[in-house]
């Protein structure tokens, strides 16, 4: 295990080097004795690599494993927390993909390659919600009537001019549901700043051992008015206050389970449209004429009575 200490007291001093704070420095570390034990436990001439990397104004580091062994079947089964297998990675591969920015995992054992794992986490310098910006934003959520846990979560993550925002739904009620919804919403909190489609796969990753959650996230650029939506499942998205109707493609499936990539559709942007995501947990049949004598309320005001007022009524059929 000298290797695995050798490694972790590397990436502590490069991270703390590359401009890194102490919670960023220490999650590093973590990522790089998950991957460093796993070589030393089951590679066959395992390497790890740490490197610093820069993207334009950005500087981050580098992690990659790779060795000459068999390879895995199934590169996304061992994502899933507690899965481990003596003929390749296995445990921990699943927390370095929530810790790091971007996760990257490769199996080459087909061609003799063995496998490959490529992390990187960036220094980010702006902070979150240092510019106010001009757009409103607000949540309402409740549990299902008859579970005590709450199966949905959302996401309002602000930083300089841009916002992301989210809503997800666990599958199902109750606990099961509640876990793979915060799993959901871990990560996307945790990794903001990617691209959509990035923020997809590392929490269809992320949900692997859940249920799985379906999900919806829309990114707002107000310096460059525009903004960018992808959906996954049944989360409703509706846009009024535009000269003409804007539609959305929503991908079928479950993030965590068998979810596809999402289609990204940008759009310009203007301050005084309004856009409502919702779950199921709404009427989907609602019309903004019946409810637009509100219009002038706060976004939260608006949401906790779009909440109230078109709540669909539960039977004790109903699931």
């Amino acid at each position: 295990m000298s290797d695995v200490i050798l490694a972790r007291r590397v990436a502590q001093a490069m991270s703390k080097t590359i401009g890194f704070d102490e919670v960023a420095s220490e999650e590093i570390v973590l990522a790089v004795s998950e991957l460093a034990s796993n070589l030393v436990k089951h590679a066959i001439n395992g390497r790890l690599t740490l490197e610093v990397i820069s993207d334009g104004e950005r500087r981050g580091i580098q992690i990659k494993s790779e060795d000459s062994g068999p390879g895995i079947e199934d590169v996304e089964q061992v994502l899933k927390d507690g899965f481990s297998s003596t003929d390749s990675l296995g445990f921990g591969l699943g927390a370095v993909n929530r810790i790091m920015d971007e996760f990257e995992i490769e199996s080459l054992g087909s061609t003799g390659g063995g496998t490959r794992v490529v992390a990187k986490m960036w220094v980010y310098r702006d902070t979150v919600g240092s510019m106010p910006g001009t757009l409103e934003f607000g949540a309402a959520t409740r549990s299902h009537p008859e579970s005590k846990l709450n199966g949905d979560a959302f996401v309002i993550k602000r930083w300089g001019e841009s916002t992301l925002v989210g809503v997800i739904d666990g599958l199902g009620h109750g606990q099961y549901a509640h876990r793979a919804a915060q799993e959901a919403r871990n990560y996307v909190e945790k990794h903001f700043k990617l691209p959509l489609k990035k923020i997809f796969l590392g929490t269809n990753r992320a949900c692997r051992g859940t249920r799985g959650v379906v999900m919806a996230l829309v990114k707002f650029d107000e310096a460059q008015e525009k903004m960018c939506f992808a959906s996954i499942g049944n989360i409703a998205g509706r846009v009024f206050g535009t000269p003409e109707s804007m539609n959305f493609i929503v991908r079928r499936g479950f993030i965590g389970v068998n979810a596809p990539s999402p289609v990204v559709l940008e759009r310009h942007w203007d301050p005084r449209y309004m856009m409502v995501l919702h779950s199921d947990g709404l009427l989907t049949n609602w019309q903004w004429k019946d409810f637009s004598h509100r219009a002038e309320k706060s976004a939260i005001v608006i949401a906790q009575q779009l909440l109230v007022y078109w709540q669909p009524v539960i039977t004790p059929q109903q699931g």
